[in-house]
């Protein structure tokens, strides 16, 4: 073959069919995530090129403008009416603008925020060769106990990379609710895994331990991403489409332009059934849920007490979020099949998790476990399939993260000499030692067992009550009878605290700085002014109830 006969192939190959578009993007309507994946991007140039003695003011002002002003324009575009009247799905299809989207982003930012304060704590340590230290590792390449590390605490480094990576995974949380088509869902799903992965291995006290957590997580967590994907590929399959709107229409059987290749393989239920089980397995591993537990209690106690509680709080957010999108949006048409499943979950969930709660001796693997439990009670409104149902979860995802970041907060203030004091033992006698502190995080526990005039009890009976009406019955007894269970652990906690005597070589409460006093005191604010007056946020859940389609 001659060089012009290949050359004339070349030309003809290459010349234009027909102009590609440029995608159309609307940035106004992106500003929360758009904004917060600015400051991350800002935040690794921060490390790269501000001095090491500066870093961390500069580090800590770009992370509160960047959260600050994301949750500013997401409470501008609801205002201007982006989740009632103007919902909408913009960048061509992939990320939906609704009520459901803006109300969770807008609690992801404000958990952040709060979380991102106990990030910055740096009193609760005594001071290390004169340096103040904070929670994470001073070098987090070097091994534990080697020469290296004991250079870099005596060089006073700390680990500033802790507030890109925070930014970066909230990002990808604002995204994954949001997303509105399966891709987008992947992307998303990446983005916020991988930088908790690495936070987790940052513990200064205890690193190996914290390193093992982050090993465990990161195993589970590619496994679970690695069923997510396979579940993706064969809703593909099934319904030629990536898009959450085909593939439900798909389901429905309301598609009007079917090809023969799509006539094919829609009538393999097959794809459809296994594809949907194992997105949806993947979210409820991100959520917590039993039989996709196991690595939530491990990974709780080793990973830094501050990234605990941004994890516990901010990715049940997120992930309940992009669970009710994938349930309500892309398979309603499943309902019948999802939902005899979703009983089974969420029952084994309250009950696994209020059951094995009672045998923790570890005041975070306690945490944790209650956290499972609780997922299960967010569950029971996610079957309810109806708007109250939507509109009470979001009600206590929001209600449940303050309460939980405010817990890890206290959690970080008992310390003994080895750091902070998780063992149940060590709190006994605690609300004679300190009362105050016994008291807040008192507080604290009753929200978690739903004792009324507590955010907690607003939560749960707004969740029982959708799913009570959904025809769920059976499973609110269940839920009651698990929240009787779970509220046996708490108040053992709060007698332990109160009723006991204080042992002579116990630990002390740390006074920690206007930072960590912020994040407790929002915490106990949220969980009062939800429990007393919980009716105005319930109206705004309600009115960001409907998903934009």
């Amino acid at each position: 073959m001659s060089a012009t006969a290949v050359h004339s192939l070349w030309t003809t190959a290459a010349d234009p069919i027909g102009k590609i578009d440029a995608p159309k993007i609307e940035y106004a309507q992106l500003s929360p995530m758009l904004i917060v994946i600015g400051a991350a991007i800002v935040g690794v140039l921060v490390e790269a090129f501000v001095p090491r003695k500066s870093r961390y003011y500069a580090q800590m002002f770009v992370s509160v403008v960047g959260l600050a002003a994301a949750f500013a324009a997401a409470v501008a575009l609801a205002a201007d009416g982006y989740g009632t009247t103007k919902a909408r799905i913009a960048a061509m299809g992939a990320i939906a603008v609704d009520g459901p989207a803006l109300f969770l982003q807008g609690t992801i930012l404000l958990a952040a925020l709060v979380a991102l304060f106990t990030f910055a704590e740096r009193r609760l340590d005594p001071a290390a060769h004169g340096n103040r230290v904070d929670s994470f590792a001073a070098q987090a390449a070097s091994v534990p106990g080697s020469d290296s590390e004991k250079a870099a605490v005596k060089a006073g480094f700390t680990t500033t990379e802790v507030f890109p990576l925070l930014l970066f995974a909230v990002a990808g949380m604002l995204l994954f609710p949001a997303a509105n088509d399966l891709l987008t869902l992947f992307v998303a799903l990446e983005v916020f895994s991988l930088p908790l992965y690495l936070m987790c291995a940052l513990a200064r006290r205890k690193r190996l331990m914290s390193q093992e957590a982050a090993v465990k997580y990161f195993l589970l967590g590619a496994f679970a991403s690695a069923f997510t994907l396979f579940g993706i590929a064969m809703l593909y399959g099934y319904s030629g489409s990536m898009s959450y709107a085909t593939i439900a229409r798909v389901v429905d059987g309301t598609i009007t332009d079917v090809t023969p290749a799509l006539a094919d393989t829609m009538g393999n239920d097959a794809l459809l059934l296994l594809g949907a089980a194992l997105i949806v397995m993947g979210l409820l591993f991100k959520v917590g849920a039993v039989p996709f537990h196991m690595w939530t209690p491990d990974v709780y106690q080793g990973a830094p007490t501050p990234v605990t509680g941004f994890m516990a709080a901010a990715t049940k957010v997120a992930a309940f979020g992009a669970l009710l999108r994938i349930l309500y949006v892309v398979l309603p048409g499943l309902r019948w099949d999802w939902r005899p499943v979703m009983w089974g979950v969420a029952i084994v969930t309250m009950l696994g998790g209020a059951i094995v709660a009672i045998t923790q001796t570890d005041i975070k693997r306690l945490l944790a476990y209650s956290s499972i439990a609780h997922a299960g009670f967010i569950l029971a409104g996610v079957i309810a399939t109806s708007p109250d149902g939507v509109s009470s979860v979001l009600f206590y995802l929001a209600a449940y993260s303050f309460v939980t970041i405010g817990a890890f907060a206290v959690v970080t203030l008992v310390r003994d000499a080895g750091g902070e004091a998780t063992h149940l033992s060590k709190w006994a006698g605690l609300g004679r030692r300190s009362p105050l502190v016994a008291a807040v995080f008192a507080v604290f526990l009753l929200a978690f067992a739903g004792i009324p005039l507590t955010s907690g009890f607003a939560g749960k009976f707004a969740v029982f009550k959708a799913a009570a009406e959904g025809g769920a019955a059976p499973l609110v007894v269940i839920g009651v009878i698990s929240s009787a269970i779970a509220a046996f652990f708490y108040i053992r906690v709060i007698v332990l605290m109160f009723f006991s005597e204080p042992r002579p070589e116990g630990p002390t409460v740390a006074v920690p700085s206007p930072l960590t006093m912020t994040a407790i005191g929002v915490g106990v604010a949220v969980t009062l002014v939800l429990g007393v007056a919980p009716q105005y946020f319930l109206d705004l859940a309600g009115d960001a109830g409907v998903f934009a389609r």
